[in-house]
């Protein structure tokens, strides 16, 4: 930055607090894609299938290192630092809150099956995102990071149709009065 250390200090207070200041711009601005993706979807499927692509977009951008600062941040720190640690560990769990939260509405639309875990299936996700940005940082390329996310779509539940267990139900004693009357 090129300025004096008392500078520094008079400016920022501590190397933490501007650590902190630089992590809230990145969410203000180079993260903002994060909730739109999950946003401008109306069906929760495509909404995740919209992050994965936009997740593998974000963490392999030329203009800035690879990989995603709330992910890979505070993951092991001293024990001077317990607070930047505590602020990462909590705009993750705000990140997987915005999963739950759109998963819930899925479910309440009826575009998930009613027992959906939400929590579960956002931790998942929120695991695969992470995971992702560890892969983007050591290398990957967009197209594997891609790859990964669309792996990880395969675990989507099964869409909820209220009448096919009846119908496989018609469908197997059907079968079963014509195996009986030949």
């Amino acid at each position: 930055m090129d300025i004096s250390p008392s500078s520094f200090y008079n400016a920022f207070k501590s190397k933490e607090q501007l650590y902190k200041e630089a992590t809230q711009y990145y969410l203000d601005g180079p993260s903002k894609w994060f909730a739109r993706a999950l946003s401008e979807e109306s069906d929760v499927k495509k909404a995740f299938e919209r992050l994965v692509e936009s997740t593998a977009v974000a963490f392999t951008r030329d203009e800035l290192p690879a990989g995603c600062m709330i992910s890979l941040t505070g993951t092991h720190m001293p024990p001077s630092l317990t607070s930047v640690r505590k602020t990462m560990v909590s705009y993750r769990a705000m990140a997987e809150q915005l999963l739950v939260e759109r998963l819930k509405k899925g479910i309440a639309q009826g575009q998930l099956p009613p027992d959906t875990d939400a929590k579960l299936l956002a931790s998942y996700f929120g695991t695969v995102f992470r995971g992702m940005a560890v892969q983007a940082r050591d290398g990957k390329s967009r197209k594997r990071l891609l790859e990964i996310g669309q792996m990880a779509m395969r675990a989507w539940p099964a869409p909820h149709n209220p009448n096919s267990s009846a119908r496989a139900a018609r469908g197997r004693t059907s079968t079963r009065a014509r195996r009986t009357t030949r």
